[in-house]
């Protein structure tokens, strides 16, 4: 396989990550709109931001694909024809769907669609492989709970043309391949249609039945126990076995996390992609790729099913709080080369004297001391920066460009 032929594939859940999953390196988003995806905590995108973010995508080359990807009931069948309807003239790559129903309605309104199976279809052999692809089904976003070596099977035994994706990055669910009903069950809130509360994360103790309010730890340790609490799944370390394996599409997940999340971990992904393609034989890690990724909210990392079933190694007991060590404090919004100033949108406080990070697209970090900060408006001098997105002119060390994100570690 050639780096033309491999994707990487990055969430956007809003039009700003879209952007951002683009301008740092992805090769295609993907993207719920307004109702019938499964993260219907993300920001999401309306008819027009789709629009919208399929143009700026496309002009650079890029895909763009939508997820359907709930389990529809029968009152979710006339909103969905309409929304079909809706939305048919979208120069839309590819629908990300999970429900054989929803398929077969896609299929009728919109008949040169490109399908791909959702994860959530839970997709394990190369049998049902076949059955998807006589149903039209062009790619598979496999379940994740298969090995490297249940990989090669499928593709050993799916047609040529048939794709196969895999998540490579992101939360990971508990419940097989996300089919959960612990959230439904106890705060009704359908996870199979887009509302999952995680109540997998939340702190559990005992009770038993005859001592009401009488709370009995389950002993992990003093603060509580996360027994279905699971690492994220990192396999950047593992490019070149995801490459052998048969996989064509490195899924990122992440519908909800941050622009900031987004733009990190897909430049993070493209640099070890691009360096292994670069180079296959002599290709060689850069533990500094890994570094990046710990820069953004993450919990523990595991490599998930790849390489054999998880074990307890792959939970976290301590605690189901993210890791946070670094804040997104500015994006980058122009940049005036004689004068060395850039226009900056402010997204967490930073002050006078605080040691940032500097990163895009094309550069490695570098590191700075912010020594002078005005408001754009008026031109007053600031010591702190204190308000969400205001508008700020800062001196800059080295030459920065739109769309650059500015960072600092939390002390």
């Amino acid at each position: 396989m050639d780096r033309e032929h491999f994707e990487l594939l990055a969430p956007a859940g809003d039009l700003e990550k879209l952007k951002a999953a683009v301008i740092y390196g992805a090769d295609a988003v993907y993207f719920g709109g307004e109702m019938f995806s499964l993260r219907a905590g993300a920001g999401n995108l309306t008819i027009d931001e789709m629009r919208e973010g399929i143009a700026f995508a496309h002009e650079r080359g890029r895909r763009c694909y939508l997820a359907l990807n709930i389990f529809a009931h029968n009152e979710d069948i006339e909103p969905l024809t309409a929304y079909l309807w809706s939305i048919r003239d979208l120069e839309l790559d590819a629908f990300i769907i999970s429900d054989p129903g929803v398929i077969d309605l896609v299929q009728e309104i919109i008949p040169d669609a490109e399908i791909h199976l959702s994860t959530q279809a839970n997709m394990t052999n190369y049998r049902t492989a076949g059955f998807w692809n006589k149903m039209g089904v062009k790619r598979l976003v496999l379940a994740r709970e298969l090995t490297f070596d249940e990989i090669r099977g499928i593709r050993d035994h799916i047609p040529e043309g048939m794709e196969l994706e895999a998540f490579v990055h992101g939360a990971m669910c508990i419940s097989y391949s996300g089919r959960c009903l612990l959230s439904n069950f106890m705060i009704e809130r359908d996870a199979n249609r887009g509302m999952c509360a995680h109540p997998c994360r939340w702190k559990y103790s005992l009770v038993e039945e005859k001592r009401p309010g009488e709370y009995y730890p389950v002993e992990e340790d003093e603060r509580g126990t996360y027994i279905l609490n699971s690492r994220d799944l990192c396999m950047i370390e593992h490019i070149p076995e995801l490459v052998e394996s048969g996989i064509m599409s490195a899924k990122i997940e992440g519908r909800m996390k941050s622009v900031f999340y987004v733009a990190t971990i897909v430049h993070a992904y493209r640099q070890a992609i691009d360096a292994y393609f670069d180079d296959p034989e002599h290709y060689c890690f850069d533990p500094s790729w890994l570094s990046e990724l710990k820069k953004v909210s993450h919990r523990e990392f595991t490599t998930g099913f790849y390489f054999d079933q998880p074990t307890n190694k792959d939970q976290n007991y301590q605690t189901s709080a993210y890791t946070r060590d670094y804040s997104f404090v500015g994006l980058v919004r122009s940049y005036d080369q004689q004068t060395g100033y850039a226009v900056v949108e402010q997204r967490n406080k930073m002050s006078l004297g605080e040691e940032i990070e500097v990163f895009g697209p094309d550069i490695p970090f570098f590191t700075q001391q912010i020594t002078e900060m005005y408001d754009f408006e008026s031109g007053e001098s600031l010591q702190s920066a204190p308000h969400p997105q205001q508008i700020l002119k800062m001196k800059m060390d080295r030459p920065v460009k739109p769309d650059y994100i500015l960072r600092k570690k939390k002390i």
